[in-house]
């Protein structure tokens, strides 16, 4: 049969060649890494400790196994969820409470603050290290409450990276919603904060998903401040994946075993959520 005529829209041959080269060249960049600490996390440590082997002569699950005996890894795994949870959760109302303040009114300094909060994310994170300990320090001292080592002070720290983009975000995403809206929830008898909960929330569901999808994962995987701002207690995943490497020995299996664990979290909300923060992202972007 005769080969049907391509479209004239249809970009080149050499075009579409070039792309699969690319993209597989992208792909195999991506993943090789995963399949390094896949293979490696499914091997005894002398199999890891030597020379690297791309097709494994054994696999064991035992690395899986004793990730969670060598170090409290169930500790630091509870210590991140409750801590990169509380800093999303907080995130996402303040910053929807900020966002449709600034959005839907006019005031003295709004101009200001909105450059302000964007102003923020121009400093590198290491430039409030030395000042957030001194403040979380003195107020220990001060009032006795502890802040400095706790969970609560590591909240408050990633609220300081989060809260500001989140806020600048949803202020572009409720812009794009019509104030037609909330006018009209309002002749119906709804307040300000009924039209915000019954009108402008539902219509910027995906922007508030991108916005808890950026929070959790900006402290999901934070390592500075964590490695600073806790204790033994308190310690997170992030910090707590260097116990596997003691003075006498580095226990590579069970680290990129214990990687992958911590990775499933992240991986599997990106997943199910991709959709509305790609969503959110181009509508927050574009007014």
């Amino acid at each position: 049969m005769p080969r049907p005529p391509s479209s004239p829209t249809a970009p080149p041959r050499s075009f579409r060649w070039t792309r699969r080269i690319v993209l597989t060249f992208l792909s195999a960049f991506a993943l090789l890494p995963v399949y390094v600490m896949l293979s490696s996390s499914l091997k005894p440590l002398q199999d890891v400790s030597g020379k690297f082997q791309w097709i494994p002569s054994g696999f064991t699950i035992r690395p899986y196994i004793d990730i969670w005996d060598t170090v409290p890894l169930a500790r630091y795994f509870l210590n991140s969820l409750v801590v990169a949870g509380a800093a999303t959760v907080l995130s996402v109302v303040i910053a929807v409470f900020a966002a449709y303040a600034v959005s839907r009114y006019r005031f003295r300094g709004r101009r200001v603050f909105t450059v302000t909060v964007l102003s923020t994310q121009m400093f590198p994170g290491i430039l409030f290290l030395l000042p957030l300990f001194l403040i979380f320090v003195n107020i220990g001292n001060t009032t006795g409450i502890a802040l400095y080592g706790s969970r609560g002070g590591l909240i408050l720290t990633y609220l300081t990276f989060s809260l500001p983009f989140s806020i600048w975000m949803l202020i572009g995403y409720f812009d794009s919603i019509p104030r037609d809206l909330d006018e009209a929830a309002m002749v119906d008898g709804c307040g300000a904060l009924g039209a915000l909960f019954r009108i402008v929330v539902p219509a910027a569901v995906p922007g508030i998903v991108a916005v808890a999808v950026y929070a959790f994962m900006t402290a999901w995987g934070e390592v500075l401040f964590a490695s600073v701002m806790t204790n033994d207690t308190t310690r997170t995943l992030s910090v707590g994946l260097q116990s596997y490497a003691t003075q006498n020995d580095v226990y590579w299996n069970q680290v990129m075993a214990a990687s992958l664990v911590v990775s499933v979290p992240v991986v599997a909300g990106f997943l199910l959520l991709q959709r509305y923060l790609v969503a959110g992202l181009t509508a927050g972007a574009v007014k």
